[in-house]
């Protein structure tokens, strides 16, 4: 186990940039239409396994295409077949030797402008906010939250979730049960982001950006290292 702030931010950043290269490999050979959410998770799964010896995912695999990208995390809809000009979202907890990562993106199947749209604001809205944070470190959860919601809002999106991201460490990561507020980016948590863990290291978070079109029945998101990178 890490026993520097620096061995934990290196851990941290490693687990990520294998989490990326899964990714990469999950676009290139895997995402494609025709076939089912449910179908395309587990050969993901069987990818992360086969490829980079990943047996545990700290949280359960989410994999959305359409109508389902509204849905809430905790939510179990349907399974659906991807379709030709479909919006996909793809969110993973992998576990990499005892270490979190958590990365999600989204991709668009096909030329529809409104879907393409939505992908391409998501990183953008994703550095402005970081940079937002990066001024002022000690914010709290809930300023952060109210400045990732208004400059989606900005961009012609709400915002797709009552949280914006969470802590990562390694694993599990710091939790209280049923604590859906000081361990999260969201409405509530009146805590600065910087207040250190119950070990004395500094906490490490996660931002997601979730952007909905509501009107056109569709979201998407990206996530993930705040504090690291």
């Amino acid at each position: 186990m890490a026993t520097t702030e620096a061995e934990r931010a290196a851990n941290l950043q490693d687990a990520q940039d294998k989490a990326v290269q899964l990714f990469i490999e999950i676009e290139r050979d895997l995402i494609r239409p025709g076939v089912s959410e449910k179908t395309l998770n587990t050969e993901i799964y069987d990818l992360g396994f086969k490829r980079y010896g990943i047996k545990t995912h700290w949280h359960k695999r989410v994999i959305r295409s359409g109508p389902n990208t509204l849905c809430p995390f905790s939510d179990n809809p349907p399974d659906r077949i991807i379709e030709a000009d479909d919006i996909l979202v793809v969110d993973l907890g992998p576990v990499f030797e005892a270490w979190e990562a958590d990365f999600g993106r989204t991709y668009v199947l096909g030329n529809d402008p409104h879907k393409i749209k939505l992908h391409d604001s998501l990183q953008p809205i994703w550095d402005i906010v970081k940079a937002k944070y990066d001024e002022n470190p000690d914010m709290s959860g809930e300023e952060l939250y109210d400045i990732a919601s208004g400059i989606a809002g900005e961009y012609g999106f709400d915002f797709g979730a009552d949280i914006a991201g969470h802590l990562v460490g390694s694993f599990p990561h710091e939790r209280i049960p049923k604590d859906r507020t000081t361990l999260y980016i969201t409405k509530g948590n009146n805590e600065t982001m910087n207040k250190p863990g119950k070990d004395g290291f500094k906490r490490h978070w996660i931002l997601e950006i979730h952007l909905r079109n509501t009107e056109l029945g569709f979201g998407g998101f990206t996530e993930q290292l705040l504090t690291v990178g």
